[in-house]
């Protein structure tokens, strides 16, 4: 009998160590279908489609922490941890630095804690992007941070180029918020020798995105950093030539980086106006940045006074 009793025992534990194997095998499958789906192009045209940027913000915290959730569930899934990443930098700049940006001169406070905020979502959202470049390429983030970009980019291939771009737009996006912050400043040459590896491999990549970027750091780094106004005007024909003029957004960037700097009034209107003029359904899947980058051209138009001292048409 007690040779029986042993021997149940030991059978039950079995089914019940299965069954646990099935359950997590299952719970894994659920967890990377539910992911997929939500990684997939279609679903994030959903937001990106969209022409009403309130709907998007109120909806996007909930989708953040749903990412988030199935991660922490799924650590090895590198879609979705990309997928992670450039969700919360889209939403760190469009729905918390920018309205910081735009906050009163005299809310000089609330602007810090909102760039601030808008700093540790760009940060968070780098760690997903290289969560899911290590699951990829085991020591990526170890050889960027204690060596160099060219001893971390020895390790990618081609097929990288996704991470490589939101490493780093989300790296830029964290010293645009925060340009003081010298942990940022010391690393953004590493920043920017990826995102020229980005465009080594795909010149138009996002259809002018890396471009729009690196129109903004070249017109407002300093030279000792790399900044250049050359560099930032060649910058911008690229990105309008790549996005076929669809967006909005290179003309704000330039107006914003390097007309401001100028002090060239006249361009800075003109700027704007074509960003104005870009029509936000000629490209459906672009028409949320779109509604947002045109009110941010509405706003600058109507706040010249806090960017120029002189708003004549001679700047």
């Amino acid at each position: 009998m007690g040779r029986f009793t042993a021997a149940a025992a030991r059978c039950a534990l079995c089914l019940l160590f299965a069954g646990l194997l099935v359950s997590c095998s299952i719970n894994r499958l659920a967890v990377r279908t539910v992911a997929g789906f939500l990684s997939s192009s279609g679903t994030s045209t959903v937001f990106t489609g969209d022409d009403d940027p309130e709907l998007v913000r109120d909806a996007l915290p909930f989708a953040l922490k749903t990412y988030e959730s199935l991660l922490a569930q799924d650590p090895g899934n590198a879609p979705l941890a990309l997928t992670t990443g450039s969700a919360f930098a889209s939403y760190a700049y469009a729905f918390v630095q920018i309205p910081s940006d735009e906050l009163p001169a005299d809310q000089v406070d609330r602007q810090q804690v909102g760039h601030e905020r808008a700093k540790r979502l760009f940060l968070r959202a780098r760690r997903y992007v290289l969560q899911g470049l290590d699951v990829r390429r085991p020591g990526f983030s170890a050889a960027l941070e204690g060596q160099s970009a060219d001893a971390a980019l020895r390790l990618v291939h081609r097929d990288d180029i996704d991470y490589l771009y939101w490493t780093a737009a989300t790296w830029l996006g964290a010293f645009s918020a925060d340009p003081y912050d010298f942990s940022l400043i010391v690393a953004i040459p590493r920043a920017v020798t990826i995102l020229q590896q980005v465009l080594s491999w795909d010149p138009g990549y996002g259809e002018g995105g890396a471009q729009q970027i690196l129109i903004s750091f070249y017109g407002t780094a300093p030279a000792n950093l790399g900044g250049s106004e050359e560099k930032a005007r060649e910058s911008y024909g690229r990105a309008v030539q790549y996005s076929k003029g669809h967006r909005a957004g290179p003309y704000i960037a330039l107006a914003t980086a390097v007309s401001v700097k100028r002090q060239d009034a006249a361009e800075f209107r003109d700027l704007l106006a074509r960003a104005l003029a870009v029509d936000p359904n000629a490209a459906p899947a672009d028409r949320l940045q779109n509604t947002i980058d045109q009110r941010r051209a509405r706003w600058l138009l109507d706040n010249m006074d806090r960017f120029f001292l002189d708003q004549g048409d001679n700047g």
